[in-house]
Order: C-alpha cells, then sequence, then structure tokens
C-alpha cells in the first residue's frame, strides 16, 4: 500500500474510535417558569418550594412572580405587567391561578380571560398552565365546581392543568386530614404549599409535558 494511503487510514482508524469512545456529555437545561396570582401562591413562597422540590430531581427551574392578593387573572391582565415580561423574558411556562372561582363569574374569567393569556403565550412560545386551587374549609362544599371550572379553563384555552386542588380533596376524602390548610382555614399550610409544589413539578415536568424524562430521578 502507498506510504501516504497507509497513514491517512491509521489516522481515520484513530479518529473514529476516539469519536466512539468520547464520553457523552450532558447538557444541563433550566426551565424558566412564570407565576401569576394571589396570596394562595405567595403563601409560603411556593415558587421556591417548587425549584427545591425540582431540584431535588435534578431539574434546574428559575422562577419570576406576578402576584398580588385577592387578584384575579383579569385584573393582571388590565395591569399589563405579566405581559411585559412573557415580551420580554423566555419563559417555557406561564402557570395562572386566582381564587376558588366555583361560581359562573369565575368560569368566565378562567375560561375568556385565559384566553387572553393562551394568545400571549402562544405568541411568545411558553406553554400556559392552570393552577388548580381549592375553597376554604367553609366552602368544601364547592369544590367539584371549583375542580369543574378550572378544568373548562384549561381545556378551552390548549392549557396543562396542574390539578393541585383535586390532590387535595383527594387526599381530605380519603383520610380526614386537613392539614393542608392553614390556621385560616383557606390559605394553605406550609404542607399543603409543599404539596401543592410537588403536584406543579410532576405536572410541569413529566416527560410528556416537557421532554425532559432524562432529568426527572
Amino acid at each position: 500500500m502507498n506510504l501516504r494511503l497507509w497513514v491517512l487510514a491509521c489516522c481515520l482508524t484513530w479518529l473514529g474510535t476516539a469519536v466512539a469512545t468520547k464520553p457523552h456529555t450532558k447538557v444541563q437545561q433550566a426551565y424558566n417558569v412564570l407565576f401569576v396570582g394571589n396570596s394562595l401562591t405567595q403563601g409560603n413562597d411556593l415558587p421556591k418550594l417548587v425549584k427545591q422540590d425540582a431540584a431535588r430531581r435534578g431539574i434546574t427551574v428559575n422562577t419570576a412572580v406576578v402576584a398580588k392578593g385577592g387578584y384575579a387573572i383579569v385584573d393582571h391582565w388590565a395591569e399589563g405587567r405579566v405581559q411585559q415580561l412573557v415580551r420580554s423574558t423566555r419563559f417555557d411556562f406561564v402557570v395562572i391561578q386566582q381564587g376558588p372561582s366555583s361560581q359562573l363569574d369565575g368560569y368566565q374569567m378562567l375560561v375568556n380571560g385565559g384566553a387572553d393569556y393562551a394568545r400571549l403565550c402562544q405568541e411568545n412560545g411558553c406553554r400556559l398552565a392552570y393552577f388548580m386551587v381549592w375553597p376554604s374549609i367553609a366552602w368544601f362544599h364547592t369544590f367539584p365546581g371549583v375542580i369543574r371550572n378550572y378544568t373548562a379553563g384549561a381545556e378551552a384555552n390548549n392549557a396543562i392543568l396542574i390539578p393541585v386542588g383535586q390532590v387535595w380533596k383527594d387526599h381530605i376524602e380519603a383520610t380526614g386530614d386537613y392539614s393542608y390548610y392553614g390556621s385560616d382555614g383557606f390559605h394553605p399550610s406550609r404542607a399543603g404549599s409543599e404539596k401543592a409544589a410537588e403536584v406543579i413539578v410532576n405536572t410541569l415536568f413529566q416527560p410528556q409535558t416537557c421532554g425532559c424524562a432524562a432529568k426527572i430521578k
């Protein structure tokens, strides 16, 4: 064999072996989540709990929050800060939440008001998610309406449904344990917020939602 051809063949063989045996380097991706809500999101710093829960599973999450006590999603929309943030920052998910919303006006806000958020997310390349909450203990009988209306809002706007309220209801009815509620019978206890964070992470970062199966432990 010609000496030059022999040297070239040896080099190609070595290069192929080096490429084949090079260890795979895993790229760490961070997910950016915007929370839009009220005191049910602010309580116990839920976004921080989401970051911590995700980190324990090897998922990096950065959060931003727009929350004011007593606000509905239409109130935030009227102020315009959410729109500015979504248009200026790359978010993977926008998580919206308001009060229990078991009645007709709540339904209309979740469905019709939620449509504005859905368009905003579509235009800016992020996913909309509904953080389903819960009624107060005194209004526990309205839980089916809460679940129904949050589900309707998510379905109408092709959004992700985060079923925290459903998880709370199932737990309470199975155990008689109301410890997810705080001392006022409405806002979440620490345990309630931790459960909410767990459900949020389970929902947003399941493989079919974000394609991050390799990151979930």
